[in-house]
């Protein structure tokens, strides 16, 4: 079976799926609720994957019931990434050939929930940034995942209906993101944050590494779309 219209572009999640930074944005988020005497549990952790700063730093308020603002905790959880990715940036493996491998068959995006100041720098030291002709960050938009909007957004950047992209996530949020986006989903499946086995059964395709990221699975993963569509 052919997909209706040719894939012409790729839209990547970054963390979780170029960096392997969700260890270190639980480690933030558990770090600072122990120094306001609060815990973070991995329930929480996985309520706030996806989401943009904003949107993660107004659920740490609600779950914590913390007497602070969700400005003044994003501002907190934004130096501490900072400082965690100073001391160490770890790129998911086969991160950079995936990227560059995408890059020379589709047009290529990308939408994280990730603050323009701190994804920015991190895609420039991983020598990633140039790959992707649109680039939509967490703060340039007013709903983080699971709202389509910033998949939205990258593929009117990319002058791409979401007919014919196909993103690729790793968390439970991003992939609800894409599916009410319209784009075609790619699950990259860490075992130590798996998403809802409900958001999962949203991706046409699973992977568990990205050297199986490929033009086949790509198409796969837009014809899982439209048969899903087309019922």
């Amino acid at each position: 079976m052919a997909v209706d219209m040719p894939v012409r572009a790729v839209v990547f999640d970054m963390d979780g799926v170029l960096l392997d930074s969700e260890g270190a944005w639980l480690q933030a988020r558990r770090d600072y609720a122990q120094s306001l005497g609060r815990v973070w549990t991995d329930a929480d952790h996985a309520a706030s994957m996806g989401s943009n700063l904003e949107g993660g730093s107004r659920i740490m308020v609600e779950r914590l019931r913390l007497k602070l603002s969700p400005e003044q905790v994003a501002q907190d959880l934004l130096g501490r990434m900072q400082q965690l990715y100073a001391e160490h940036l770890p790129a998911c493996n086969g991160a950079l050939d995936a990227v560059r491998r995408m890059a020379a068959r589709f047009c290529l995006g990308l939408a994280t929930g990730s603050p323009a100041a701190l994804a920015e720098p991190a895609l420039r030291r991983l020598g990633l940034l140039d790959c992707f002709a649109a680039r939509v960050y967490g703060d340039a938009v007013s709903q983080g995942k699971p709202s389509p909007e910033i998949y939205l957004k990258a593929v009117a950047a990319l002058d791409v209906e979401p007919a014919r992209a196909v993103g690729v996530e790793d968390s439970a949020n991003g992939l609800r993101a894409l599916h009410a986006a319209g784009l075609g989903a790619i699950a990259l499946i860490d075992p130590a944050f798996p998403p809802a086995p409900e958001a999962l059964a949203l991706a046409g395709v699973q992977l568990h590494h990205l050297e199986a990221l490929d033009e086949d699975a790509v198409l796969r993963a837009a014809i899982a779309r439209d048969l899903r569509s087309s019922t």
